[in-house]
């Protein structure tokens, strides 16, 4: 199966959930009028974008229609396609790997799959031909760890766990140092003590190290999990986002919220089980497989 192809098996839900109003919106005798307009956003919202997402899309749209003289309804949908794609298309959609080693911090809340993405990634980078290097970073959860041991096996990578010493990149050779974090947001305070002790280390032992934080989302907590994003931002310095679980929810359209409206790369989409359903973003393929 290509590329393309996974993207949009993976988004079958929101699609359907999406063509039940679109079938008729975008239909041949649609008239480009306000009642349009209101479904248009109606739908958008439904589909997770959120009402902010969904109206900023409108509006760029009722520009378009009327910057382009756009009269028929396959063309606005071509237009909306265009806009979507500019809104989800924040920063850099690679990760920044440009040092040895380079550093990925991966942070989320409990449940969203932050350890199996972080074995995904890892068998990427190996098979990539990259020596890889997993850190088990969080010092709340036991079970992660040997998780993420079953993984470093799957994928060739190393593997440290914290009481091993807290200072693997002087004696490995790597070249991408991956660290999962503590994922409890509910004790904002430990997880901040976390993230500084780490990030101090990485600093100490590796400056000029490129790094990245990446936070990982479970899509089908829809705008629950735009919440978390913000409140990750806010106090982690997140760099780039993983959206998993997208096989699972007819509302994919929080990816696009989350990019638009934190102004945060989307870097992987999950889309389901298998290590490579870990997918790298491209947003022209996102859209149109949403659309």
């Amino acid at each position: 199966m290509g590329f393309f192809d996974k993207i949009k098996q993976g988004l079958t839900k929101t699609r359907d959930a999406l063509s039940e109003s679109w079938n008729d919106l975008f239909s041949e005798d649609t008239e480009l009028d306000e009642d349009f307009y209101d479904e248009l956003e109606e739908s958008l919202i439904l589909a997770d974008m959120g009402v902010e997402t969904a109206a900023k899309a409108t509006e760029k749209l009722r520009k378009a229609v009327r910057d382009q003289n756009i009269t028929r309804a396959d063309q606005a949908k071509s237009a909306l396609r265009v806009i979507l794609t500019s809104m989800v298309s924040v920063g850099d959609p690679n990760l920044d790997l440009s040092t040895h080693p380079s550093v990925i911090l991966v942070i989320g809340v409990n449940g969203v799959g932050k350890t199996t993405t972080i074995g995904k990634i890892a068998k990427q980078q190996v098979d990539g031909g990259k020596k890889v290097l997993l850190v088990a970073g969080d010092t709340f959860r036991a079970a992660a760890a040997d998780q993420l041991e079953i993984w470093a096996q799957r994928s060739g990578a190393d593997l440290v766990r914290q009481h091993e010493g807290a200072d693997p990149a002087k004696t490995r050779d790597v070249d991408v140092i991956i660290i999962d974090t503590a994922g409890r947001l509910h004790n904002k305070q430990n997880l901040m003590n976390e993230l500084g002790k780490i990030s101090r280390i990485v600093e100490r032992e590796l400056p000029g190290a490129a790094r990245e934080v990446l936070l990982v989302l479970d899509g089908t907590t829809g705008q629950n999990g735009l919440i978390q994003a913000k409140q990750f931002k806010e106090i982690a310095g997140v760099t780039a986002l993983a959206v998993t679980k997208l096989d699972g929810t007819a509302k994919g359209g929080i990816v696009i919220a989350v990019a638009d409206q934190l102004n945060l790369p989307v870097k992987f989409i999950g889309v389901g089980e298998q290590a490579d359903d870990l997918m790298p973003f491209v947003a022209w393929d996102f859209v149109n497989a949403l659309i």
